[in-house]
């Protein structure tokens, strides 16, 4: 139920407002002056306030408002006046109040106006889960270096070029680009090149006229003019045909673009990030990529990581994508035990952050406790495959190698043993101490199951 917190010095006012929210199925708390009603907003954060703009006794309502404002901003707060004035109401709008209503207080308008403040505080919350959702998270080198170069070139008009494997976070970056840059109000318009067919692509791109081919039975407006003032961005540009790189290129070099089966000639103003997880000088040698294209759409190049290559981030991505995942799905909140962290972390990861957020997401919804352990990654198949070639792919020295290979082998003889240490001990003719410092160390204790020392 949404809590809102009235105040007022009036008693008459409370009651009246009190009367009609509880009747409406709100929680209702009271201030009757500018110091409680700070104290209490701190305390318990409502969803919505209203507010008196003329009390008697202590700090003002716009005063209060103001504090509000910088205890946290997202909270609607309505002000409420017997005898305000219009230059009072206006000051309090451009504090950010969210609306004016006096008094004596109508209450149709005023469940109007609360319920129209909530829905925009909920469209706000909305936007900003979608946005924490885009953020690019990590703290190593790698990913504070590509957050400088985002905060560098974002307002300028310069073309980037984000390269790197699927799943790393080119698009992440993209976005990023985007909202920090100074057409952030306007479009950015995505396309996925590798998505639609070479025979399509130019009509996607650039538009078609009625009639200009098979099909097109009514004029397209093409991504080009729909990002106009704005940005696109092409992902996987590598994948596109030459014919279409082709008029790329003259939109990028005239400013202007034509539909396809067109003649008229329309100007269009848009900055273009591209990516791809291929590596274009080698399809420039191949042939099947425009040299001249690359080097106009590659002025800032930014490669984006493996998750191999910053695998000191996947404990901030892991409780990133938990604490989302339960609140997106109203899950109660889970955790992840050190063990299973660490199978995580050795994990080879293939498909970057992309598939560990999936698997987090798995691993949320489908285990049954409130902490996500090794027992829960076995029974949903997450348990690395430890090949030699995936061993040596992912270690960063041999001693990470041997390691990870006598944990691997250690694991493989334990559920040889069925967990039993003494005979798994004898099997490897080593001491049962022994075993349990290897055991503790590479973290292959199975929470939840007791082994047998037998």
């Amino acid at each position: 139920m949404r809590t809102i917190l009235v105040v007022d010095d009036e008693k008459s006012v409370r009651d009246s407002i009190k009367m009609i929210l509880e009747y409406e199925k709100f929680i209702v708390s009271f201030a009757e002056n500018g110091t409680k009603a700070i104290i209490s907003f701190k305390e318990n954060l409502p969803d919505a306030v209203f507010l008196d703009i003329k009390m008697p006794s202590g700090i003002d309502g716009i005063e209060v408002l103001r504090e509000m404002k910088k205890i946290n901003p997202e909270v609607p707060l309505i002000m409420i006046s017997g005898h305000g004035t219009f230059e009072t109401a206006v000051e309090a709008a451009k504090l950010g109040a969210f609306d004016y209503l006096p008094k004596p207080l109508d209450r149709d308008k005023l469940l109007i106006t609360l319920r129209n403040a909530l829905e925009q505080r909920k469209l706000h919350d909305e936007v900003r889960q979608i946005r924490d959702r885009e953020k690019i998270l990590g703290e190593s080198p790698k990913i504070k270096e590509i957050l400088s170069i985002i905060q560098r070139v974002s307002p300028t008009d310069a073309r980037v070029l984000i390269s790197g494997e699927s799943g790393s976070g080119k698009e992440l970056v993209a976005k990023a680009i985007h909202r920090l840059s100074k057409r952030a109000n306007m479009p950015l318009v995505e396309v996925n090149c590798a998505a639609i067919p070479a025979e399509l692509i130019e009509s996607e791109l650039f538009g078609h006229e009625k009639g200009s081919f098979t099909g097109a039975t009514a004029q397209r407006i093409g991504k080009f003019e729909q990002a106009d003032g704005g940005t696109i961005f092409l992902d996987e540009v590598g994948d596109m045909s030459l014919q279409a790189q082709a008029k790329v290129l003259r939109a990028l070099e005239e400013g202007k673009i034509e539909r396809v089966g067109g003649n008229k000639v329309i100007p269009v103003d848009v900055r273009v990030i591209a990516a791809t997880n291929k590596i274009l000088s080698e399809e420039i040698k191949k042939g099947v990529f425009r040299e001249d294209l690359y080097h106009r759409l590659n002025v800032i190049p930014i490669t984006v990581p493996s998750l191999r290559e910053r695998r000191e981030d996947i404990l901030i991505l892991i409780n990133a994508f938990l604490e989302d995942t339960c609140t997106h799905n109203g899950i109660s909140k889970k955790k992840i035990t050190d063990n299973a962290v660490r199978m995580l972390t050795g994990m080879e990861w293939k498909g970057n952050v992309r598939e560990l957020r999936n698997i987090i997401e798995r691993l949320v919804i489908m285990s049954t406790g409130v902490e996500i352990d090794l027992h829960d990654l076995e029974m949903l198949s997450f348990t690395p495959k430890d090949t030699v070639e995936e061993l040596v792919q992912s270690s960063q020295s041999f001693q990470e190698f041997k390691d990870r290979a006598e944990a691997a082998f250690i694991k493989h003889q334990l559920k040889l043993h069925n967990w039993n240490v003494s005979k798994t001990a004898e099997t490897l003719e080593m001491e049962r101490s022994h075993l349990y410092t290897k055991i503790k160390k590479y973290g292959l204790e199975r929470e939840g199951e007791k082994m047998d020392e037998g």
